[in-house]
């Protein structure tokens, strides 16, 4: 199962103690492949910094980027479908670029994309997307 994680997702999924922190040990047991691009990481490392600081931060993301179910892909192509918060695109394009079945996202503004035919990106709120891994 192709996946990319929101950052906000990937936040709420890190805390030991979170209801989404199943999410987190999914990806760590290996039971869904993670697509990222540079843009990605880099915002996942700004998100993170601010809330764990540098070095917390940098022994999440080696570890994060050490499995062999994270893929570092290139979009090449940039689609620009939400116009609400472009930096959300980064994500949408990464989802395209690797066929995912899932854009794992809690934010309102992808909301757009249900309302496009193509390229159909499937979003799932985390919830659904950790009813779909508790299923497997």
């Amino acid at each position: 199962m192709n996946v990319v994680l929101d950052t906000n997702v990937l936040l709420v999924a890190l805390p030991s103690r979170s209801v989404y922190h199943p999410i987190f040990t999914a990806l760590l047991d290996k039971t869904f492949e993670l697509f990222v691009t540079n843009e990605i990481i880099s915002e996942y490392e700004e998100q993170l910094s601010y809330r764990l600081g540098i070095s917390r931060t940098d022994l999440h993301l080696q570890e994060l980027l050490h499995l062999s179910n994270v893929h570092k892909i290139e979009s090449y192509y940039l689609w620009q479908l939400i116009e609400a918060d472009k930096d959300d695109n980064k994500f949408v394009d990464c989802a395209v670029a690797c066929n995912a079945d899932y854009l794992v996202s809690n934010d309102g503004h992808y909301n757009i994309l249900a309302s496009i035919d193509f390229p159909k990106v499937n979003v799932i709120k985390a919830g659904a997307f950790l009813e779909i891994l508790i299923r497997r």
